[in-house]
């Protein structure tokens, strides 16, 4: 016959057996997610990061060449007399060497010469889309204009507190998606910067225009470190704003 004490101790062993079982049961239902990642060069040798969002390459880093894919020249304007002419150009946010990248204009973004390295495109508003939804946007928000915060699919976007953007209540970015976005400001058509600029704003064209007769004018998206989610709208094309690529 088996004692008392025999039992409670096989009891218990059976009990940790099963507890551990079950642990190791919840470790495989919630493995880490896998971001896959890779390296971009272009014209100039610059390296860039690249991450896979979905079924799509995006650069993570914005683009700082300072010429086309073909190696002409782009033109470098950082006097407000030279950005309003509205000729392709690119410029860096007042003058400040710490700025994440270069600020282009849309004739610049646009240009035949082909502002993204080889085998890659200025990111589409299509592209743009599909990145949203891939965050957890719904296509109702997806498609509408303003501030979208379904999900705060911006933190997700934002590389990781407390880096790179100004801390706001208990606003704190997770860089989840690898997009690793930076507040790089922007530029206005007239040649002014953005207020506030870095560390406080980041905007990115969308390659496309809005259409419809509205020839001069594109959509973008934008960041706030006040805001949860992404902006959407569209603004004159002599603008001068962060770009990303995506892989053809």
């Amino acid at each position: 016959m088996i004692s008392k004490r025999k039992f409670q101790i096989a009891s218990f062993a059976t009990i940790l057996i099963m507890f551990v079982c079950v642990s190791c049961e919840d470790d495989k239902i919630t493995p880490e997610p896998i971001i896959e990642t890779g390296v971009l060069v272009d014209v100039e040798n610059h390296t860039y990061g690249t991450v896979k969002i979905g079924d799509a390459w995006w650069m993570s880093e914005n683009l700082k060449v300072t010429k086309y894919r073909n190696g002409t020249s782009i033109n470098q304007f950082q006097d407000a007399s030279d950005w309003s002419t509205g000729l392709p150009a690119y410029c860096l946010f007042d003058n400040n060497q710490t700025s994440p990248g270069l600020l282009y204009n849309k004739a610049a973004v646009s240009s035949s010469n082909g502002l993204a390295p080889e085998g890659w495109h200025v990111a589409t508003e299509q592209d743009w889309q599909n990145l949203e939804r891939e965050l957890g946007m719904s296509n109702e928000n997806i498609d509408k204009l303003n501030w979208r915060d379904e999900g705060s699919c911006g933190e997700k976007l934002k590389i990781e507190a407390p880096a790179g953007w100004t801390r706001f209540g208990s606003l704190w970015p997770s860089n989840s998606s690898g997009f690793t976005a930076l507040a790089g400001g922007c530029r206005l058509g007239n040649g002014t910067w953005s207020n506030p600029g870095l560390y406080s704003t980041g905007f990115w064209w969308s390659s496309s225009y809005l259409g419809n007769g509205f020839t001069n004018t594109s959509y973008f998206r934008q960041l706030d470190y006040k805001k949860a989610g992404i902006f959407k709208f569209y603004i004159d094309k002599k603008y001068g704003m962060s770009v990303r690529c995506v892989k053809d």
